[in-house]
């Protein structure tokens, strides 16, 4: 398993986390053992925005003296006081949620306290002042809360949290449909359209990125979708490692949670950790995306191996980061072995780019632009 840190602070959070959207069929047996199989293969990030209330008892008896290596992602809004999800901005409804949430997983803490499902702009200004974001920071500075999250659909709504600069985690969905398959308006029943352009959602990650705002996804299939040609918005499936893989690629993600049903399902998603480099390989996607999306770098590295030996797509995201304002993406770079300066222009990125950049020029760019 993979681990990457949390910006904002030391947490190691496993690139494969768990989601519980679904599980709660699966009844408490087999959830406590597909709890057992997360832990004993390296998942330790667990998303708890369930369907319904049965993932919270398991998971407590499933941690029995384990409490200290798992990260819990809980939500500030999700309701299960009636056995079943329920979504809810009451502030004394949220506090009685988040009491049987705590007695449930047997923990008297929460690592991740969630701002949750705030995609319009009313409930983001009621968070803010309808005390929810209060309780949050209030529970935070008595250790009961480690870390500020929001959970959102709307990249103007994460704009706004960021300006306000109370996050360490975001929760946002992201799969090739919601980056590429078009649309400005979110479609939820249909769920082949997202908020925001292909533009506006890449500069998204990439500020979080920039401000230290880690990234864990959901949706990372669009509802499984992408899964198969007959839902595919491109007319053609794509496999989870090749979802979970482009995911991975964004900028500022840490944590992709796929939704896992059972043991079976868990066991499959496991497998991206000895996949192949082709099994991950995304690139197929060049021959989808829309006109707006080609000629820009989203860091497939399918242009590999460059004969230089350039990491190309490392190269280019510590340039998109460094022109967000991330001070830290300059310095990465100027470690580099390798930098932009040291492309001969042979092309042969250019003619292997499914998204048709044009690297060579791209390079000088760079390379002019850190001044080597």
């Amino acid at each position: 398993m993979e681990y990457r840190k949390l910006p904002h602070g030391n947490e190691q959070i496993s690139v494969l986390g768990f989601g519980t959207s679904s599980i709660g069929m699966a009844g408490e047996r087999e959830i406590e053992a597909a709890m057992t199989m997360a832990l004993e293969n390296g998942i330790n990030y667990f998303d708890m925005a369930s369907a319904d209330a049965a993932p919270f008892p398991a998971f407590g008896r499933a941690l029995a003296g384990n409490r200290k290596n798992v990260y819990f992602q809980v939500h500030f809004g999700a309701n299960y006081q009636d056995g079943k999800y329920g979504w809810t901005t009451d502030l004394d409804t949220i506090k009685r949620s988040i009491d049987w949430q705590l007695g449930a997983l047997r923990t008297d803490y929460i690592d991740f306290g969630f701002m949750h499902c705030i995609d319009e702009k009313a409930d983001f200004e009621n968070a803010l002042t309808g005390g929810i974001l209060d309780y949050i920071l209030q529970l935070k500075k008595s250790g009961v809360v480690r870390h500020v999250g929001l959970s959102s659909h709307t990249p103007s709504i994460v704009h706004q949290a960021l300006d306000a600069g109370i996050l360490d985690m975001l929760m946002f969905s992201i799969n090739p449909a919601y980056d590429y398959a078009g649309g400005s308006e979110p479609n939820y029943e249909a769920e082949s359209y997202a908020v925001g352009s292909a533009a506006e959602r890449m500069n998204l990650y990439r500020r979080c990125e920039a401000s230290g705002v880690a990234i864990s996804v959901m949706k990372a299939f669009s509802g499984g979708q992408l899964l198969s040609a007959k839902t595919s918005p491109f007319g053609q499936a794509l496999t989870e490692y090749q979802c979970i893989q482009y995911a991975l690629d964004k900028p500022g993600v840490v944590t992709v949670l796929p939704g896992v049903r059972d043991r079976e399902d868990l066991k499959r998603i496991l497998g991206f950790v000895q996949a192949t480099p082709q099994e991950k390989d995304y690139s197929i996607l060049g021959t989808f995306a829309p006109q707006e999306a080609t000629g820009v770098c989203v860091y497939c590295n399918h242009c590999q191996p460059c004969p230089m030996g350039l990491d190309v797509g490392l190269i280019n995201k510590y340039y998109d980061l460094a022109q967000a304002g991330d001070e830290l993406a300059k310095s990465h770079y100027a470690n580099l072995e390798k930098k932009a300066g040291d492309c001969v222009g042979c092309g042969h990125c250019d003619s292997r780019c499914p998204f048709h950049v044009g690297q060579v020029k791209r390079m000088q760019v760079i390379h002019d632009y850190f001044g080597e």
